[in-house]
């Protein structure tokens, strides 16, 4: 089975690189907002929408004009790249996948720019066009596979990194005869219906204190000081260590509950509209709810695993999982109960793992309601 993949490795440019590293950020960006003006402008004057092909004639004719000969130190693939990405943009937001595309600001905390083409790593370097000599890379992985483009970026901490995406030939896990269903929780992550349960190590409130006192200094910080912009470095330094501890655990837990079972069935959660009750907010996005659901999904799809996705209004809490009597008067409080028909005592969490199980069984035998099959 071809699948696409990204391995992601840090690069150690020299002070030399990073001012190229930084010319090629502005000119994409550049490039971006420049297009994007005059697309607009053009439909707005004239109703006619500029094609990636137009864009590239008026790229050509840039590089030539007195003022703009800057543009020609930049590899030109990666300024016909961000063209792409702009059209791309522009035919997401006709499909009403995405919004209307931005202009893109100097001052965000991150940048980057594709490389399309000629990316090789050699000797613990990477080549790329305008950098011959190559750049110090840390490989921590071997790349499989055909290398289709990479994307260089530059985060808030000031670090670089490269993400190169290749195809490859994925040798799935082997299969196993296991059913789970999954029951996604605030206290832990994940309760599944064999009795597991998947912490949820909160890792916002466990940096809480280090963040609060960060952020702190900064707002003692006088603005545009550099005592300021290098507080601004040691509070995105805490966010970045927050975000690399959870998904680094929402790896391993996705990639156990995929290793162990065929069949995993969780429940359609619209945690979008979730996170806008203040009260539960910030409880669920350090849970990170969609990311795992999303790591399941496409992990499940390289392994010829079946995810099943029930119905959010499907009442998995209320439920009995013995007898099936739906108590209608549990609330958020009662974290274990008694059936009243059958009078078997029941954990909240593990009872309605039990009952996403049973609905998801049903479904796939055809038997339940419609959902979503992966």
């Amino acid at each position: 089975m071809a699948i696409l993949k990204s391995y992601k490795f840090r690069i150690y440019p020299n002070e030399t690189q990073k001012i190229l590293l930084e010319k090629h950020f502005g000119a994409t960006r550049f490039i971006w907002n420049t297009f994007l003006s005059k697309r607009k402008k053009s439909y707005l004057e004239e109703k006619k929408n500029l094609t990636y092909y137009d864009n590239c004639k008026l790229l050509t004719y840039f590089k030539k004009v007195e003022g703009f000969e800057w543009l020609n130190e930049i590899n030109s693939q990666s300024l016909q790249a961000s063209l792409q990405d702009l059209d791309t943009a522009y035919g997401n937001f006709f499909k009403k996948q995405s919004k209307f595309p931005k202009f893109k600001s100097k001052h965000s905390p991150n940048h980057s720019f594709r490389c399309p083409q000629r990316v090789t790593l050699k000797e613990n370097k990477l080549i790329i066009p305008k950098f011959k000599e190559g750049i110090k890379i840390k490989i921590s992985k071997k790349i499989s596979g055909k290398i289709l483009y990479a994307t260089i970026s530059k985060t808030s901490t000031e670090k670089y990194f490269i993400a190169i995406l290749s195809e490859n030939k994925h040798i799935q896990l082997p299969p196993v005869k296991k059913e789970i269903g999954i029951d996604l929780g605030i206290k832990n992550l994940a309760i599944c219906s064999d009795g597991k349960i998947i912490e949820n190590i909160k890792t916002t409130k466990k940096y809480s204190k280090r963040l609060k006192y960060q952020q702190r200094q900064l707002s003692k910080k006088e603005k545009g000081s550099n005592k300021r912009i290098l507080q601004r470095k040691k509070v995105a330094l805490v966010h970045e260590k927050i975000k690399n501890v959870r998904t680094d655990h929402l790896h391993k837990a996705s990639h156990s509950i995929i290793s162990e079972n065929q069949t995993i069935i969780i429940e359609n959660l619209n945690v979008k509209g979730m996170i806008k009750n203040p009260h539960l907010a910030k409880s669920i996005s350090d849970a990170s709810w969609y990311e795992f659901s999303r790591q399941l999904e496409y992990k499940s799809n390289w392994n010829n695993r079946n995810l099943i996705k029930i119905d959010r209004w499907f009442p998995s809490s209320k439920m009995c999982n013995a007898c099936g009597f739906i108590n209608e008067k549990l609330t958020l409080a009662d974290r274990k109960w008694i059936c009243p028909k059958c009078k078997t005592v029941l954990d909240r969490d593990l009872n309605a793992s039990k009952n996403i199980l049973k609905q998801g069984l049903k479904i796939l035998s055809g038997s339940g309601v419609e959902s979503d099959i992966k």
